[in-house]
Order: C-alpha cells, then sequence, then structure tokens
C-alpha cells in the first residue's frame, strides 16, 4: 500500500490522528524509506506495459512453438537428432538469458529466455528416450502428443522439467520459472495412475481420484511457497495454486455418479474454496469455487427443483443478500481486519500469507 502525506492529512481530518503529528510523522517515513534498501526482485516484477506484453507474449510464441505445435515432421530427425536440437537450443536460450539477466532493465526478458530454455527440458528428455531405446510407445505416439494425451510414458519428462525448473530456480529468482514446474506437476498428477496401479490406462475413476489427491498435495506446496516468500518479491505460488486448484477441482467435479448427500458436500467444498480466496488473497480460489457452487444451483434448478416456482426467486433474495454483506464488507472492511487481528491467535495469523 503506497501512502502518500495527503493520507496523512486526511487521517487528521476524520480525528485519527493530531494535525501536528502529520508533518513529522511524514519526516520520519520519508527517512525510513530512503535508508531501506529496496528488494532485490523489484526490477522484475511486471508492469502492464507494452515492452512486458512483448516480452510474455514472444516467450508464449516460442514455447508453443517447441511445444504445442511441434508437427511430426520433427520425428525425422529421430531421437539422437532430437536431443541436440533440443540442447542447442537451450544453451543458445541460457546464454542470452544470462546477458539480459544482467542488465537493469531487461530481467523480466531474460528470465523468459530461462524459462524457455526449461521447457525444452521434455523434447531433449524424449528424443534421449527413443535414441537410448528406453521409449515404451510405438512410433505412432510422438513429442507432439505429450500436451494432448494421457500417457504414463511422459513421466520421465515431466520429472525432468521439474527438476530442471528447480535448478533454474535456485539461481534465478524468477517467478515464472514457476509456471513449466506447475504444469508439469498437473500433467503428472494424470500420467502417473498407471505407474502406481499397475498399468490401469482408462481407469478414469482411478485416475480422478490420483488427480484429485495430487491436487491437494500440490496446493499444499504452494501455500508453503506463499507464507515463505513475501509477495512483494515475486509471485512465486501462483501457477502452483492454479495448476493444483485444476488438478484438485476437475478431479473432484468430474467424479461421476453420487447421492445428493455427496453433491451438497460438493457444494460446502466449493463454498470453503471462496473462504480460502479471502484468507489467502487469491483469487483464483473464488473462481473454481463460484462455478462449482453454480453448478450445484444448477443441479437443483434443473433437477430437484424443477417444478418449483419459488426457488429462482430464492435465489435472487440469496444473490441480493450475499450483494449487501458485501457492501458492508466493503464500508466496514478496516473494522472488520481489525477486529480479526485482535481476535486471531498469533500463530494463526503466522500461518496466513504475508503481503
Amino acid at each position: 500500500m503506497k501512502i502518500d502525506k495527503q493520507d496523512l492529512e486526511w487521517a487528521a481530518g476524520q480525528g485519527l490522528i493530531d494535525l501536528e503529528q502529520v508533518e513529522p510523522l511524514w519526516q520520519a517515513l520519508v527517512e525510513h524509506r530512503s535508508d531501506r534498501p529496496e528488494p532485490k526482485t523489484e526490477g522484475i516484477r511486471p508492469q502492464f506495459n507494452f515492452a512486458n506484453f512483448a516480452f510474455y507474449f514472444g516467450a508464449l510464441i516460442v514455447i508453443c512453438a517447441m511445444t504445442w505445435f511441434m508437427n511430426l515432421g520433427w520425428e525425422s530427425f529421430g531421437g539422437g537428432g532430437l536431443f541436440v536440437l533440443a540442447c542447442i537450443y537451450a544453451l543458445c536460450f541460457v546464454l542470452a538469458g544470462g546477458t539480459l539477466w544482467a542488465g537493469e532493465n531487461t530481467k523480466i526478458a531474460g528470465g523468459l529466455l530461462y524459462t524457455i530454455a526449461v521447457s525444452m527440458t521434455p523434447l531433449a528428455i524424449y528424443g534421449l528416450q527413443r535414441v537410448t531405446g528406453f521409449w515404451q510407445q510405438s512410433d505412432t505416439w510422438g513429442y507432439r502428443d505429450f500436451y494432448t494425451w494421457i500417457k504414463g510414458s511422459w513421466f520421465l519428462m515431466e520429472l525432468g522439467t521439474i527438476i530442471s525448473g528447480l535448478i533454474a530456480l535456485k539461481y534465478i529468482r524468477f517467478p515464472f520459472l514457476t509456471a513449466p514446474i506447475a504444469l508439469s506437476l498437473y500433467l503428472m498428477s494424470m500420467d502417473i495412475t498407471p505407474l502406481l496401479f499397475g498399468g490401469k490406462e482408462f481407469d478414469w475413476g482411478l485416475r480422478l481420484l490420483v488427480s484429485m489427491w495430487f491436487g491437494i498435495a500440490c496446493l499444499i506446496v504452494a501455500y508453503l511457497v506463499d507464507i515463505r516468500i513475501r509477495r512483494r518479491d515475486g509471485d512465486f505460488a501462483f501457477w502452483l495454486y492454479l495448476f493444483g486448484l485444476m488438478s484438485f477441482w476437475f478431479g473432484l467435479t468430474l467424479q461421476g455418479d453420487s447421492n445428493e448427500f455427496q453433491k451438497f458436500i460438493y457444494c460446502l467444498i466449493n463454498l470453503g474454496l471462496m473462504i480460502l480466496s479471502v484468507l489467502l488473497k487469491r483469487k483464483v480460489f473464488i473462481v473454481f469455487g463460484a462455478i462449482g457452487v453454480f453448478s450445484y444451483f444448477g443441479h437443483l434448478a434443473y433437477t430437484i427443483f424443477q417444478d418449483a416456482v419459488l426457488f429462482p426467486f430464492a435465489l435472487t433474495v440469496l444473490g441480493i443478500f450475499i450483494i449487501y454483506l458485501g457492501v458492508l464488507y466493503q464500508r466496514y472492511s478496516t473494522r472488520i481486519e481489525t477486529f480479526l487481528g485482535d481476535v486471531l491467535p498469533d500463530n494463526i495469523k503466522q500461518m496466513l500469507p504475508r503481503e
């Protein structure tokens, strides 16, 4: 939160502080800010401008070109050729990234090039598997299927990407490096089932269960990252939260047939996600939670209360009441947060992420 002198004058006008305190308090804050060093990662915090848009958009194009849009023509290079090409690409991106990372105003571009280098890991491992004969699938399965089909054979590619991403993060503190790690964890949550349960490749019920618990584990990791690293130093937990939620929510939602009590529990879980969004200050939780709650309301409308005239009116009243609660919270948010800060034990407050 940024504060200027006018804010202090406003506080004096509201009777929160004495008018005589404004000037000495402002001077003390100015001296405190001048003595405090800026965070080391301040230069890589993303801002919405054309330069950063170009950096991220260009990086995504390169990543898609080297992953999602790989065509069958690349298979003609063979396993050895793919491995060598991936290593050359990665080396070039690392060297260019190191040059840009050393600059004061080009750290974002440098960090993105390091991220592109990490994204070359699956291709390198795939080529290495093919040239060593370790590839278990037939020739009909190629690298272009990695992002579209669920197969236990992709596990080593995902594991290698996670390891290379963690190594890069150890030396380059760039938050977007967590994106390929989180994506690989999400893909692994679907591909790991046949490895854990003896090759049950198409047991979707088991896959959904594994995906759900894998997502919970990923969310726990994201939470631990969130409480240990201040967000002003870079949001290293966002992508872990996003893909962890995807893995958990889809695994939970697609479970299939269930009775009304289980559907109600599903609604309560999604309400819990929405509450977590407030406690953790993460909007992504409220998105998934709201979709889940509305899907439950849709079930009620089209199945349980399909002939009930008053059901839409009841939902309308509920929605207006929730809006009213939001207005009250916005009006008294400072008092509410101050009250919660006084009521909550210190050990609970320490468990919440820090801004």
